[in-house]
């Protein structure tokens, strides 16, 4: 009969770096993307000019990426957990 591990098995590092720069990716763009939109809606003039179009840039890059990051941390995270199951099963 199989021993069920009363350890739980903590992230990798891969997983935790990962997880941080997904979530710092998305806050930098979802902040950015709300800038853009408060400086729009007062002056739109002013968006053609300036930093203003690298900061909205930011947010229409960034995240399509945090979203891909966060997708492949799914993915590896449950690639991990299968491994310890199939690994605590055969026990």
């Amino acid at each position: 009969m199989g021993r069920m591990s009363s350890e739980t098995s903590s992230p990798s590092l891969i997983e935790r770096i990962l997880a941080y720069a997904s979530l710092s990716i998305i806050v930098v763009a979802l902040l950015s993307f709300f800038a853009t939109l408060i400086v729009g809606l007062n002056d739109r003039e002013a968006m053609a000019e300036g930093l203003w179009p690298f900061v909205y840039g930011i947010s229409l890059i960034g995240l399509p990426i945090g979203f891909v990051l966060l997708i492949l941390l799914l993915i590896i995270s449950q690639v991990r957990r299968r491994a310890e199951f199939r690994r605590n099963a055969g026990d």
